[in-house]
């Protein structure tokens, strides 16, 4: 194991996304993500699992607002009015990941994980996520504490359990 995969493991996202794997593989699910502030931790998690690509095909990691619009289809005046981390981006990133994949659930993660960048509205550890398919979605915001890292490490575990949480719903 890389000190990388033991990093992943040691923080159980291995294991989450594992079982994320074995509920697409039930259901025939291909899943897809749309990052920013993670810039592709979800993807790493996923793809640390031998035979991910049986569920697994494409991810994004779209860190500028450029990137959001040109390859998600993010209205530039949505990030103009709302800001990158929002609900209405968030929900618009998964909606596009899932669009120009194919797949049919995936999740989208933008946020502010420090240690600059915050603000009195959206201070840093803000970081909205996303859960949904090329037709709609639905979107939580959360507060994590701790550093770059940590925040980063949160939204990455977040984002794989809401994955597993929208396939145990179906």
């Amino acid at each position: 194991m890389t000190p990388f995969t033991a990093s992943l493991a040691d923080l159980g996202l291995i294991t989450l996304a594992e079982r994320l794997g074995r509920r697409c593989r039930e259901q025939g699910v291909m899943v897809t993500c749309a990052e920013s502030c993670t810039g592709g931790g979800v993807a790493s998690a996923i793809t640390a699992v031998a035979g991910s690509s049986g569920w697994f095909e494409t991810g994004y990691v779209t860190y500028a607002n450029a990137a959001k619009t040109r390859l998600l289809g993010v209205p530039d005046a949505l990030l103009e009015t709302r800001g990158a981390v929002s609900r209405e981006v968030v929900e618009a990133m998964v909606v596009g990941a899932c669009r120009d994949s194919g797949a049919g659930l995936g999740v989208a993660i933008s946020g502010v994980a420090g240690p600059g960048g915050g603000s009195a509205e959206k201070p840093v550890g803000t970081v909205w996520l996303a859960w949904g398919d090329a037709t709609g979605a639905t979107a939580e915001c959360h507060r994590y504490s701790g550093d770059r890292l940590a925040v980063r490490e949160q939204a990455v575990r977040e984002a794989l359990v809401g994955l597993i949480r929208c396939l145990e719903a179906r």
